[in-house]
């Protein structure tokens, strides 16, 4: 599986679940936090796909907001949702942090 395609899977899922937080419990925060790191995520893919600069970047940070929020509250918590955004961000973290550490360096 390509990067652009995780980070669009990845987009739609993080969207996708503030959408169902904002349905199910009316959560404002939900939905913007879910909204806005799908919308990096998919703005990072598109880039990606498009062989522009700064798509890794933006997947990757995208996971480093995810991770922020999600592992404390899955460690404090442990409820299924913390714990599935973990491992989300956890695949991004890899998956574009692979690909950063990766890249030829300019210079």
């Amino acid at each position: 599986m390509s990067l652009y395609q995780i980070a669009f899977i990845l987009a739609g899922l993080t969207a996708g679940g503030g959408i169902t937080g904002y349905i199910r419990a009316g959560s404002i925060p939900s939905l913007v936090a879910g909204c806005s790191v799908g919308v990096l995520y998919a703005f990072g893919g598109y880039r990606i796909q498009a062989r522009q600069s700064y798509g890794v970047e933006l997947a990757l940070l995208a996971s480093i907001v995810l991770a922020g929020s999600s592992i404390p509250r899955a460690m404090k918590t442990q409820k299924p949702l913390p714990i599935g955004l973990s491992v989300l961000a956890t695949l991004g973290l890899y998956s574009f942090g692979m690909a950063f550490a990766n890249k030829p360096k300019m210079g």
